[in-house]
């Protein structure tokens, strides 16, 4: 379980989150959405410690990951699989150095015959078979962010994290993401949170909805409790959206 409490966080005196409290359950999606600029990206990247807050907390199964020591924190972030938004693949690097660098980089005990079984089983599970020697530049954009997924879980994560998923997709191939995120959620059990506008993709993947609007948590709750909701600010963020 990851607990967000009370998250302060500012940039250049400009106050991005203003107290955000959030419970991500273990098993569970979550969909993060909000307008451009919310702060739901910031939000993620505090999950990890990529960003440290300048006011309150978050825990991962019940341990504080602030203040922790590099040894610790490492330990905590081997749990996490990253997909970032652009899929931030190496253009130098082919397919499979891409996907395995998070075993090579972090494990020193682990065989190259190793790595290269595990990069083509998470290659296979994305549905990316083969393409091992390919180079980013030669793959489409789907296929990009696919490979994302796979280094992402490259190391068997309790838990995925995914940066706006279908950004830059056309509606064929981010239905296509969309039905691999929910997949690999039902096959590996793994808790995920999906920061995202696209609401038809929330729909799909989602079994929590959280709303951040003027820095904090608007309104939690599942897709259809969200499309059905009275609340003005809620409906004109739908009718913007189209959910």
């Amino acid at each position: 379980m990851i607990e967000i409490i009370d998250l302060h966080k500012s940039f250049a005196g400009k106050e991005v989150l203003k107290g955000i409290d959030l419970q991500i359950n273990e098993g569970e999606t979550l969909a993060i959405i909000g307008r451009s600029g919310c702060g739901k990206s910031v939000l993620l990247k505090h999950i990890v410690a990529l960003l440290f807050p300048d006011k309150g907390d978050v825990k991962i199964e019940g341990k504080s990951i602030l203040n922790l020591d590099e040894k610790s924190l490492y330990k905590i972030r081997t749990q996490f699989g990253f997909l970032f938004q652009g899929a931030a693949l190496f253009d130098s690097m082919t397919v499979e150095e891409n996907v395995g660098l998070p075993l090579v980089e972090n494990d020193n005990s682990i065989s190259k015959i190793d790595i290269d079984k595990a990069v083509a089983e998470k290659l296979e599970l994305v549905g990316l078979p083969g393409i091992q020697k390919l180079k980013p530049a030669e793959l489409s954009g789907g296929m990009r962010k696919r490979v994302g997924l796979a280094r992402a879980l490259i190391a068997n994560p309790k838990y995925i994290l995914y940066d706006e998923p279908t950004t830059g997709l056309d509606p064929i191939m981010s239905d296509s993401i969309d039905q691999l995120i929910k997949d690999l959620s039902d096959k590996l059990n793994v808790t995920s949170i999906v920061v995202t506008h696209d609401m038809y993709s929330v729909k799909k993947v989602a079994d929590k909805i959280a709303m951040i609007h003027n820095g904090r948590i608007y309104y939690s709750g599942t897709p259809d409790e969200v499309h059905n909701s009275s609340d003005k600010t809620i409906q004109e963020f739908i009718n913007r959206t189209g959910f």
